[in-house]
């Protein structure tokens, strides 16, 4: 098709492609909602890939309308190809063509999908929506199966611990992942809360944080609760309304000190973590630059675990090896140095866009939101310091959710600091005349 009938195509078809980018955008917020949520792989599927069909013809139809171009698209792209890369040297090759296709690219496409189908700032608060019922629909849910239905004593299981039965709340976001949802949630509930004035709103909020906060701090994951009390402080420090966060800061605690999970304030599986960190270590010292191959199962199944184990002295050998438990190193172990490199380069330019929104935002609700943003960045990244956090989809896709936004955030800053410069440049030049 050449531009001149697809300029006639567009005229004549304007209202379908408006339709279709509803669509696509009703699509991915289907996908988000349901991800952590168990036995909802089919429509999971579907939403997807029906989402991506439709981008792409929209795409190919009205290309100046979307875009792949932000801070993080050549980031993204390298990262992408030296994973790809590294299927020509993975002990598991298998595994490492499963997950680059299954994972790492999904996940990228996922990142473009919501750079172009959340670009404004009401879509953006329509995104902070599905993440907020989402995770209130899964503790809910959640709740009532593993204390109600499974009859779990609440004080003896914690919420998402896999029984010996292997049922389990989601085997997308198992116990102590269950914070990369919920610690989201509730800082955007905090920011609706704040933003809003109506009391039905309000009130809607309380009713999303209360399954929401519940469900987190019957988790007893103390990497959780760190992360929660982290983010927190970094809101206090950041934001000129102090009352607020702190107060929620102060309730979580008190009612955390109150649960069954004061009683896990010990330090044993942090050093099991550490011992389990110490062979990945080993690992990587066999394989530096390049890694084993990005294949996330590749650790757990296919190295000699016993020669690495025999490798180190007694008191540091872990009981159980699984993966490492940090995400920095579970990516040096997967790809190498390289690869853990250009990682951070991905992270360098998320904190810079963040600063330069924050720093030189003229609209108060986007400077808000960014704030809510890098918040809820830390307490994840906080998080995977202790797990693996790129090991399940659903914690996955929360990166790259916060990764889509900061990206969006910072476009939308950019543009009204471009408009404000050609309004100030034009009344230079009529001042002139």
């Amino acid at each position: 098709m050449n531009r001149q009938y697809l300029e006639e195509f567009r005229i004549r078809h304007g209202k379908l492609l408006i339709a279709l980018n509803s669509y696509v955008f009703i699509l991915i917020g289907m996908f988000i909602f349901f991800r952590p949520i168990p036995h909802t792989t089919t429509l999971i599927n579907i939403s997807f890939y029906l989402a991506i069909a439709f981008a792409l013809l929209l795409f190919y139809v009205s290309p100046d309308d979307y875009t792949l171009k932000t801070p993080l698209t050549y980031p993204l792209m390298i990262f992408f190809l030296w994973a790809l890369l590294s299927i020509s040297w993975a002990i598991d090759v298998r595994n490492t063509i499963n997950d680059v296709r299954g994972h790492l690219l999904n996940h990228i496409i996922f990142y473009f999908l919501v750079v172009n189908f959340f670009p404004n700032k009401k879509r953006l608060d329509s995104l902070v929506w599905i993440i907020i019922l989402s995770a209130a629909c899964f503790s809910l849910l959640g709740l009532i199966y593993y204390y109600f239905i499974m009859d779990n004593p609440v004080k003896a299981v914690r919420f998402g611990w896999l029984m010996s039965n292997s049922k389990n709340v989601s085997t997308e976001l198992p116990v102590n992942f269950i914070g990369t949802l919920n610690i989201p949630a509730i800082f955007f509930c905090l920011y609706l809360f704040v933003q809003s004035s109506a009391f039905y709103v309000r009130i809607a909020l309380v009713l999303c944080a209360l399954p929401t906060i519940i469900g987190m701090i019957l988790t007893q994951s103390r990497g959780t609760l760190a992360a929660f009390v982290l983010a927190a402080v970094a809101l206090l420090v950041i934001s000129r309304k102090k009352l607020i966060p702190l107060c929620a800061l102060l309730t979580v605690i008190i009612v955390f000190l109150l649960s069954p999970a004061r009683e896990r304030l010990e330090t044993s599986s942090l050093s099991e973590r550490l011992k389990m960190n110490y062979v990945a270590c080993e690992v990587l010292k066999d394989y530096p630059l390049k890694g084993i191959g990005f294949g996330m199962m590749t650790f757990n199944n296919s190295i000699n675990k016993e020669a690495y184990i025999n490798k180190i002295p007694p008191k540091y050998r872990p009981q159980e090896l699984i993966t490492p438990h940090n995400l920095l190193l579970d990516i040096a172990v997967r790809i190498g140095l390289v690869g853990l490199s250009i990682f951070f380069v991905i992270l360098y330019v998320f904190i810079k866009m963040c600063w330069q929104t924050l720093r030189y935002s003229i609209d108060k609700d986007i400077k808000c939101l960014t704030m809510y943003v890098a918040v809820v960045f830390v307490a994840y990244f906080f998080m995977g310091l202790l797990e693996p956090l790129f090991l399940f989809k659903a914690s996955a896709m929360m990166f790259f959710i916060f990764l889509g936004m900061m990206s969006i955030l910072w476009r939308l800053n950019s543009f009204q600091m471009e408009n404000k410069r050609g309004i100030n440049g034009n009344q230079v030049f009529c001042g002139h005349n």
